[in-house]
């Protein structure tokens, strides 16, 4: 049997909604993950980004409220964005596809295909 998906979503988020509805076209196991409801743990967080590869500034929504309202124009360090994102779950960008222990923000849901 494969490995499950873990998608990291926000029902909300048309690509996310995209990606969710990519992996059932696909007949793809997956589990999801609504960090806005549940938010991650900060060492979940960071086994996410490790995982994907990425920095956490890397994949903060710049055009969010949040960030616009707090942290624009800011040099933050890697922990004070991951503590941002752990205050405020709408920055981190999504949708977020893990299998195994790769992982990628699924922009287009396409990329998924890269995880098998």
């Amino acid at each position: 049997m494969s490995e499950k998906y873990i998608v990291y979503h926000n029902p909300r988020c048309s690509k996310s909604r995209m990606a969710i509805n990519y992996l059932n076209e696909n007949n793809k196991s997956f589990e999801v993950k609504e960090y806005l409801k549940v938010p991650l743990k900060r060492n979940d967080l960071i086994k996410v980004l490790r995982t994907i590869g990425r920095s956490a500034e890397s994949i903060i929504r710049k055009n969010e409220k949040d960030y616009k309202e707090n942290f624009k124009g800011k040099k933050l360090d890697e922990d004070q964005w991951i503590d941002a994102m752990i205050k405020f779950p709408k920055l981190m960008q999504r949708p977020i596809v893990i299998k195994a222990n790769k992982g990628i923000v699924a922009r287009p849901a396409e990329l998924i295909d890269t995880l098998d």
